[in-house]
């Protein structure tokens, strides 16, 4: 059909305004839409939120530390190798076994198991790791109280396989009982305590059962089929954990490793299954976080990688999400290069780990990062100088750590930003490249729903800045001072008033 424009009735042309009027509502929309979706946190399917008021009362406050201490400690420390998983009849690179008694399997096991007649970590002083973690700025920490291998390292009455029994030379110290110095030593210090342990347990008879020969990970011996078994492997992992939470003072956090030790998932979902699922390995959750929570109100369980009602953070291991999460969570991850205590380890740099921290407080989520005690009872003084050196940062920087939020844009090129819970405050870390931060002459921040500025300063700096807002960027002037003389490092930190 052929239109003469010339002769477009008032009525056409009524319709041809309001069809232009529509179409840049819906621009204007899309456009908002665009805008909200690169603002969207990754949504999560499976987290469930907890119901209990004290739980989440507790979990709020945990979301405001940030940074926390994980160690990973047991008699494996002796000979520098792998946490547990060389016992673990899997071939996986972490599986390895290495030394005199690697060619044989079972002599390997009953030569690691006789590792606890010779432990004995003299060197051991909680009080010296609180003082290094607190000035580094952690606020809470997770020890291991029992790893996959079954190793106790706290006074269980459960089992003999552990650092207070008389088979272990380290029982005969003061200090024998690790697990209750550590907290009492931490609690001390305002830390939030976290109690590590394994739900799987490959030295005890009723999980790894010595009728047959372990086969991977799992328990050896279907439990459906041998259900008096399985019942007294459960009673024993209930009362473990009830011993951690009735004579070990106040723990905030249990947090269970283990994910392949749970109920069995449907046959009717197999790309949910995992190997674990052959067998229904239930340990009675339900029943253990009620008891946690009777003697220990407010108690955050962290059964990870099960997800639903007693997962209450999520655990990203060894990653940091590309986006902010819809749910309470944190990152665990190695100083070095392993969990456990290794001779010359290659520990993550200052500015590694700051710019990790960074990152991962910009999303929303929490830093546990890893040591490794040795088989003294000490850590390698690498740590010591990394925590000196984090101390240094915090102590600049940390008001835009603790009690923070993400906030969109979350990122831009090396920018990266919190907000203050309280307070219409924005914090912009530019990260460095090396340690010493270089600053050109002015420094462009993106800022998304923020036009009215207050005052803009440079953490660590007394010096008045200049500023201006031009079109979503806040451009900020560096005198030439604080370009070349400045004596920050690792980043540097814009905060931002509005």
């Amino acid at each position: 059909m052929v239109v003469k424009i010339n002769k477009v009735s008032t009525s056409k042309q009524n319709c041809i305004i309001i069809m232009k009027k529509f179409l840049f509502i819906l621009m204007l929309a899309l456009v908002q839409v665009s805008h909200l979706a690169a603002q969207a946190h990754v949504m999560s399917k499976t987290y469930v939120a907890p119901s209990d008021p004290q739980v989440q009362k507790k979990l709020a406050s945990w979301q405001d530390l940030k940074f926390g201490l994980f160690m990973h400690w047991g008699t494996y420390s002796q000979w520098g190798i792998v946490e547990s998983w060389s016992i673990c009849p899997e071939d996986e690179g972490w599986t390895q076994r290495k030394g005199p008694y690697s060619a044989d399997y079972n002599a390997y096991l009953k030569a690691y198991e006789n590792l606890q007649t010779t432990f004995n970590p003299t060197k051991f002083n909680p009080d010296k790791w609180v003082t290094a973690a607190k000035q580094a700025g952690m606020k809470y920490v997770v020890f291991t109280t029992k790893h996959h291998d079954g190793f106790c390292m706290f006074d269980t009455k459960q089992t003999d396989y552990k650092i207070t029994s008389t088979k272990t030379p380290f029982s005969t110290n003061p200090r024998s009982n690790v697990a209750k110095e550590i907290f009492n030593a931490f609690r001390s210090r305002d830390f939030m305590i976290g109690a590590y342990f394994s739900k799987p347990d490959w030295h005890s008879e009723n999980y790894w059962w010595p009728y047959f020969p372990p086969k991977d990970r799992n328990v050896n011996y279907d439990p459906a089929k041998y259900p008096e078994r399985w019942k007294k492997f459960k009673d024993y992992t209930y009362n473990q954990i009830q011993e951690l939470m009735t004579d070990y003072g106040r723990v905030d956090i249990l947090w269970l490793d283990g994910g392949w030790v749970r109920p069995q998932k449907s046959e009717s979902k197999p790309d949910e299954m995992l190997p674990s699922d052959k067998y229904n390995q239930d340990i009675d959750m339900p029943k253990i976080a009620a008891m946690g929570r009777a003697k220990q109100p407010g108690l955050i369980v962290v059964d990870r990688t099960v997800t639903g009602e007693y997962e209450n953070y999520t655990t990203p291991e060894q990653e940091v999400p590309n986006k902010p999460l819809d749910h309470p969570w944190e990152t665990c991850m190695t100083m070095g290069n392993s969990w456990s205590y290794v001779p010359n380890d290659h520990y993550k740099s200052v500015n590694q780990i700051v710019q990790l921290l960074v990152k991962i407080v910009s999303r929303g989520g929490s830093l546990l990062m890893n040591v490794g005690p040795g088989p003294d009872g000490d850590w390698d003084p690498v740590v010591y100088d990394r925590l000196a050196g984090i101390s240094k940062w915090i102590q600049v920087n940390g008001e835009g750590i603790y009690g923070s939020t993400s906030i969109a844009p979350y990122s831009a090129d090396n920018i990266y930003y919190t907000k203050a819970k309280h307070s219409n405050t924005i914090y912009a870390f530019q990260l460095s490249a090396t340690d010493n931060v270089t600053l050109n002459p002015s420094v462009k921040i993106l800022l998304d729903s923020v036009s009215r500025i207050k005052k803009v300063t440079l953490l660590g700096s007394k010096q008045h800045l200049k500023w201006k807002m031009n079109d979503g960027q806040l451009i900020v002037a560096i005198p030439a001072s604080l370009q070349n003389i400045s004596t920050l490092q690792h980043t540097a930190t814009f905060k931002i008033e509005y």
